[in-house]
């Protein structure tokens, strides 16, 4: 049976372009209080930064060992289930959790050998579009509405409490998605996005129209649907030959 050392290990923890360096050590003080230990760093404004050492109070192995990204591609690299926090409603379409089901969703990946990524964007905007774009799900802290921001490291508490009370829970995990291989990873699905981007392009589905809504639209599909390595080897074939054909069309 996975222990909970293991299970805490799937679960990586993503500051996203994080402006004060003090924030990142309260949040590595906050995973580490409940049992964590990695945390991903994309593109800090200051970091190794003296205040976030003095504000881990302890928790130096945690800042030393966190990988630095300069994008979020980079830092979700290997991870199946990404799920962003954001204080506010974007205009991606994403299926929305509390802290409570999002930690529930997480344990069931990691039990399932699967890595877990919790998003945090920068102090002051938060996750841009495009970065929640990259996640399967939007996590809200059900704070009041006329006082809703949380300081960065009190969101990551949040959610490290959450994560540490769904790991020590009975509740068993969700059962495990109909794949007979693991989904395929962010970086195998930005791969397939930039694929997927291009063979549109190419067989001109635009029409020369703005193509940004139809790709968010196509990522939130394929996220859902959360296609293994197998599968993803079938939709790259489809798409080499969409663009072949597109290609003899056009006399190339």
């Amino acid at each position: 049976m996975t222990d909970l050392h293991d299970l805490a290990a799937r679960i990586r923890y993503v500051l996203v372009r994080t402006s004060h360096p003090g924030n990142i050590g309260s949040a590595a003080r906050a995973i580490r209080t409940m049992g964590f230990a990695r945390m991903e760093l994309v593109a800090p404004h200051r970091f190794p930064d003296p205040e976030a050492n003095a504000l881990a109070a302890g928790a130096d192995e945690v800042l030393a060992s966190a990988g630095l990204h300069a994008g979020l591609v980079d830092g979700l690299a290997g991870s199946s289930l990404a799920l962003g926090l954001s204080a506010r409603r974007r205009g991606v379409n994403l299926p929305e959790l509390s802290p409570r089901e999002a930690a529930r969703q997480a344990l069931a990946a990691a039990t399932r050998g699967e890595q877990v990524a919790l998003v945090f964007g920068n102090e002051r905007t938060g996750l841009e579009n495009e970065e929640l774009a990259r996640c399967h799900a939007m996590v809200r802290i059900p704070s009041v509405d006329d006082f809703s921001s949380l300081n960065l490291a009190q969101a990551v508490q949040v959610m490290a409490y959450e994560l540490r009370m769904a790991l020590l829970g009975d509740e068993p995990p969700a059962p495990p998605p109909e794949h007979d291989e693991p989904p395929a990873d962010a970086a195998q699905m930005e791969q397939f996005y930039r694929h997927l981007a291009q063979t549109l392009d190419d067989i001109d589905f635009h029409k020369g129209r703005e193509p940004t809504t139809i790709m968010l639209r196509l990522r939130k599909l394929f996220q859902r649907a959360q296609p293994d390595e197998r599968e993803l080897r079938v939709l790259h074939g489809i798409l080499a030959d969409a663009q072949r054909m597109a290609g003899l069309a056009n006399g190339r």
